[in-house]
């Protein structure tokens, strides 16, 4: 039994949460989340703790910003659009109880924001910023670092929120480029 609870977009996202582990879900019912919601999300935060578990696609990722700015010191889970994709549609209930397994696995913990370990200039070295193909890259980081998917400025972000270490973002870079992404 996972001790956090996992918030996630609909009923469907829930069936599939129980389907990969035993854990109790929070739906959001879409991106219009009320303040009853809210109140219910921010309880289960201080009680047992919180886990964002949303769509890998621009609604989740409002929902997710949604939750995190409203009820502090949520953890995130992410899945990769190619893992939450089946037949064109990008979701939750669509990744196999293994994808889940794994993104809980590789769960984050917000930070403090601080100084960030990795600054712009890393980001153009690397190629995930100003460059012909940053948004490849960056999902592929993303992936391998466990963060997901975002554009240039979200990706910075959450490099200082995540606490990604030079280190990790030197392995991860090391994989990206003998993949020859």
């Amino acid at each position: 039994m996972i001790k956090e609870v996992i918030v996630v977009e609909g009923k469907d996202d829930t069936v599939a949460i129980k389907r990969a582990v035993e854990a109790d879900t929070i739906e959001t019912g879409g991106s219009a989340i009320g303040p009853v919601v809210l109140r219910k999300i921010a309880l289960a935060q201080e009680r047992r703790g919180v886990i964002i578990l949303t769509d890998p696609d621009h609604a989740g990722e409002r929902i997710r910003k949604i939750v995190a700015a409203k009820v502090p010191g949520c953890k995130h889970a992410f899945l990769t659009e190619s893992a939450a994709t089946k037949k064109g549609d990008i979701g939750v209930e669509n990744a196999s109880p293994e994808a889940i397994r794994e993104a809980l696995a590789r769960v984050r913990s917000e930070a403090p924001e601080e100084q960030p370990q990795i600054d712009w200039e890393d980001l153009m070295t690397a190629g995930l910023i100003v460059h012909p193909r940053a948004s490849e890259r960056r999902r592929f980081m993303g992936e391998v670092l466990g963060i997901g998917y975002c554009n240039g400025k979200q990706f910075h972000k959450r490099l200082a929120v995540f606490r990604i270490t030079r280190e990790e973002f030197a392995d991860a870079l090391r994989q990206l480029e003998d993949k020859g992404v």
